[in-house]
């Protein structure tokens, strides 16, 4: 079943800055941690030695501003990425939300980064992290809707078929004859959050339900 919303209440549960969870998901894993520092250390130092060399000329505290931005890039980077990444969903014209259930779920492994290391003989070698994903294949009455991807842990062993989900669907088509994206979900009998990444203001989309869904 869809539900359609109005583009109010669609710019209120996806905020347009950075929350809590989102700055924390967009901080990212150590090897993402190390790039930023390198990046806020490399151009705070080579901008601050810079301005040094400027002091005497009006380019001098501009110079300076630029290497306390870079030296604060470990702040901002990660806000910047997830307004970057709400702003793809709250472009959307056409938004409702779904109800709907687990038609099917399994694993698949998916490379998240490569990288050439030595062995014992000093030969490079690729190697390759790997991740497992679940992906969850989601219809309603009408049928099939789509399939969300997510990185596995513990919590997901309650996940079964038939499960109710609630989520929101995005559309360039006022009639959703194509759905070109989907937030996080909510399975409220089991309390439990899913997604890649926690696009929505849960408790807000958890009572817009509830106030547009009478089964709930």
């Amino acid at each position: 079943m869809l539900v359609p919303i109005k583009s109010s209440e669609l710019w209120r549960i996806i905020p347009a800055v950075a929350t809590g969870s989102q700055f924390a998901k967009c901080t990212g894993n150590g090897q993402k941690i190390l790039q930023r520092v390198l990046i806020a250390v490399i151009g705070g130092v080579v901008s601050l030695l810079i301005s040094q060399n400027q002091l005497s000329t009006l380019w001098g505290p501009l110079w300076l501003i630029i290497s306390f931005v870079f030296f604060l890039y470990l702040l901002w980077g990660p806000i910047i990425e997830a307004g970057r990444l709400n702003s793809q969903l709250r472009k959307y014209s056409t938004a409702a939300i779904f109800e709907g259930r687990i038609k099917n779920l399994y694993t698949r492994e998916q490379v998240e980064a490569r990288r050439e290391q030595a062995n014992t003989d000093g030969i490079l070698e690729l190697v390759e992290n790997r991740r497992t994903w679940l992906c969850l294949e989601l219809e309603d009455s009408d049928g099939y809707l789509a399939e969300i991807r997510f990185p596995l842990n513990k919590k997901h062993h309650i996940l079964y078929r038939g499960a109710i989900v609630y989520c929101l669907i995005l559309s360039h088509n006022k009639d959703f004859s194509s759905i070109d994206a989907i937030s996080d979900i909510w399975l409220p009998k089991l309390s439990l959050w899913v997604g890649a990444y926690p696009y929505l203001l849960r408790p807000a989309f958890e009572e817009l339900c509830r106030r547009r869904i009478k089964t709930l």
